[in-house]
């Protein structure tokens, strides 16, 4: 076992499964593919969902996420087109937009909403939630939120582009948002025509790539070069190292990674405990009003 976790540490990170996406309804019907969290992959530890939201036509996502609640996890948000106005019952509003990331601990409770605003009737964005641990579950909601501005961006000499979200870079670019429970990765990567995309992860983190545009070329457990394309996501395998390589149209994908938390999980549609009996309490309190304090009607 010890040899095991000495040649992760050096080792490059391969192929372990490609994953395709499922079409879902989530919130007042909107259309969108899970990813995570779906018969292909019910989850990638500390990893619990995510939803990709891509879609030009309105009534597609329009009514968006009424007032709903979360307890025991986090939530990530984070746009490529379009606006999402949100709203919750500790008294927090505001617009997320383009590039911007809202990462919201949602911890004992909360309640809150999030409207679509069109922008040219594009919008595209991912949902991510992230599983905290047993000792914090129960912790005090809070927010982490993030204009495009303040999202860190590495140029390197290639043309690549590294908009770091979470977590810090190889050359040393540290993103905006901190959480020591998981210590998260979130990059959002483009990188041109046959470019090859290098970096480093914690090597015992679990991790995953979505590519938004274009292709990308690695290997399998095999050594077997494989093609990862638009809309697919890949599980990589645990290592020190990250080496892809974008196919001809060049590559624009999110590289996520974080640390496994190895705790029993128990679900129950907006919350995600440790125990069936956490899960049928946080019904109970929800629906006794102890969760959160209700969102205003004037929204």
């Amino acid at each position: 076992m010890q040899q095991i976790a000495n040649a992760a540490q050096t080792e490059s990170r391969s192929l372990l499964r490609l994953v395709e996406g499922t079409p879902a309804t989530d919130g007042a019907g909107v259309e969108l593919t899970r990813m995570i969290g779906q018969p292909q992959l019910d989850m990638l530890d500390p990893f619990l969902m995510l939803d990709v939201m891509r879609s030009d036509n309105p009534d597609d996502y329009i009514a968006g996420f009424p007032t709903h609640p979360h307890r025991g996890f986090e939530t990530v948000s984070y746009l490529l087109a379009g606006r999402f106005r949100h709203q919750d019952s500790v008294g927090n509003a505001g617009v997320l937009e383009p590039g911007g990331v809202q990462w919201m601990t949602a911890g004992r409770g909360i309640e809150h909403s999030e409207i679509p605003q069109q922008v040219d009737g594009l919008l595209h964005g991912f949902q991510l939630w992230i599983n905290l641990p047993a000792s914090h579950k129960m912790v005090d909601p809070s927010y982490q939120e993030y204009v495009p501005a303040q999202i860190p961006q590495e140029h390197r000499d290639d043309g690549t582009t590294v908009r770091v979200v979470a977590g810090r870079t190889a050359q040393g670019t540290e993103g905006a948002i901190r959480q020591p429970l998981t210590d998260p990765y979130y990059f959002d990567v483009s990188v041109p025509t046959g470019s090859v995309y290098e970096d480093v992860l914690p090597a015992q983190h679990n991790a995953f790539v979505y590519l938004i545009e274009g292709a990308l070329l690695f290997p399998d457990m095999q050594g077997v070069e494989q093609t990862l394309r638009e809309g697919g996501l890949a599980v990589l395998t645990q290592g020190a190292r990250v080496t892809l390589t974008a196919g001809e149209r060049g590559a624009r994908f999110l590289l996520v990674a974080g640390r496994p938390l190895k705790e029993p999980v128990a679900r129950g549609g907006p919350f995600v405990m440790n125990t069936q009996e956490e899960i049928l309490q946080a019904f109970r309190d929800h629906a006794e009003g102890r969760l959160g304090r209700p969102l205003s009607r004037d929204r």
